[in-house]
């Protein structure tokens, strides 16, 4: 993998569960504590691809949410977030929909809890207090990293730890959806409940095909960093939203269910009357599902095979597919506002500048927030620096792939 955990990680995660324990004791009491741990994700290429049965890689990263948890005997859910500094409380007796909730740590909570009941799962109270490294805005699914640590202390505690991963998974993105309001696909919690690198293909909704990629890409002496530019993704539910709308309108006109089905040598054919009838951009997006596809089968192979610069081509191609075709580096309405386009400009002029080759790419939703670049280790420091520089300290941080997805830890 790419620059594996190193010790002062671990002494850091040591500190970090002796501070929530602490914290802890000093709110709550009684119980056995457990101690679980949920990674952040990164996508490493199918930039909105999953939404329309394509193909995606991702992968688990060692910026995690970690809590502390005990079993309580009522159906209170009391979770302390130490990020945003709240004591939220949850009653899970009462498990409807609340509009008020939506955007917010609450309505994660309530919706993972209706799915296991629907599906027949247990569910009982909790005290929990988490930190989260996997920042709110910062492109690394923050509220996936929450709904399946949620998820996780339901199946440990309450289910003998019997729910697998792609449940997980499931139940995850229908709390972001339905509860929480944010119709995202299914990507991030899978990458989060099975840890790794992974590929997954989503030809069939229902039940999508995970597989682990076994790659080994330490010898290549590069890292994954991921520069925050800034902005809010609050406000851009219609730009995200416009992407699947407007692949769905393209595959309906061939009465296909999404872009899965359909080739770019028909899409050729019938340019005219989509134009008419969609125009150039829905057009456009399409031409890049169909690529990015294409691209994500690609790297898979290119990994297992440890074809490394085909790798680092084939995220460029990505990420100009993005910028280009899906159109999703900056909003529309607000264009004083181009982090992303800027962060990528100044990436491939540090490589040029520094007469090295590496890779950069739009990294998730996109339209606000974050770059995924693939940089020299040597010049790690240096492109951190750079970049901080231009967006603030913090902005960029190097992540490491870990192994394992959403776990309990051990008893404390």
């Amino acid at each position: 993998m790419v620059n594996v955990m190193e010790n002062g990680k671990e002494k850091k995660t040591e500190l970090r569960i002796n501070n929530l324990n602490k914290l802890f004791e000093e709110n709550f009491s009684g119980g056995k504590k457990y101690l679980f741990s949920s990674p952040g994700r990164i996508e490493i290429a199918g930039n909105h691809t999953d939404h329309n049965n394509g193909q995606v890689v991702a992968a688990a990263i060692d910026l995690d949410s970690l809590a502390v948890v005990s079993k309580t005997d009522d159906m209170k859910v009391n979770f302390i977030s130490t990020n945003l500094n709240q004591h939220i409380r949850v009653d899970i007796n009462d498990l409807v929909i609340k509009s008020e909730e939506a955007g917010q740590t609450s309505s994660l909570i309530r919706g993972v809890a209706f799915k296991f009941v629907e599906l027949g799962y247990k569910i009982g109270g909790f005290n929990c207090i988490v930190e989260s490294e996997v920042a709110i805005g910062s492109g690394l699914s923050s509220s996936a990293s929450i709904e399946i640590l949620v998820g996780e202390i339901f199946n440990y505690l309450f289910n003998n730890n019997t729910i697998g991963p792609i449940e997980l998974a499931k139940i995850g993105q229908f709390a972001e959806n339905d509860f929480f309001g944010k119709p995202c696909g299914l990507m991030d919690q899978l990458a989060i409940a099975y840890g790794g690198i992974i590929g997954i293909d989503f030809l069939d909704f229902k039940n999508p095909k995970v597989i682990n990629i076994h790659a080994d890409l330490t010898p290549f002496n590069y890292s994954f960093v991921i520069v925050n530019t800034g902005g809010s993704h609050a406000d851009l539910t219609d730009d995200y939203a416009s992407i699947p709308k407007e692949m769905n309108e393209i595959a309906h006109y061939f009465k296909q269910q999404s872009l899965r089905f359909i080739d770019r040598d028909i899409l050729i054919k019938n340019i005219n009357p989509l134009r008419e009838i969609y125009g150039d951009r829905a057009i456009l997006r399409a031409i890049h599902f169909i690529k990015e596809n294409q691209r994500a089968e690609s790297i898979i192979k290119l990994l297992n095979e440890g074809d490394f610069n085909g790798f680092l081509q084939t995220v460029n191609e990505a990420g100009n597919s993005s910028f280009k075709w899906l159109q999703n580096a900056y909003s529309i309405n607000d264009e004083k506002h181009q982090g992303i386009s800027l962060a990528t400009e100044l990436t491939k002029n540090f490589f040029k500048v520094n007469n090295t080759i590496g890779a950069t790419k739009i990294h998730g939703g996109g339209f606000a927030g974050t770059i995924l670049s693939i940089i020299q280790n040597k010049l790690v420091k240096e492109y951190i620096a750079e970049m901080e520089n231009v967006f603030g300290e913090k902005s960029a941080t190097r992540v490491s792939i870990r192994n394992s997805g959403i776990n309990f830890v051990k008893e404390i």
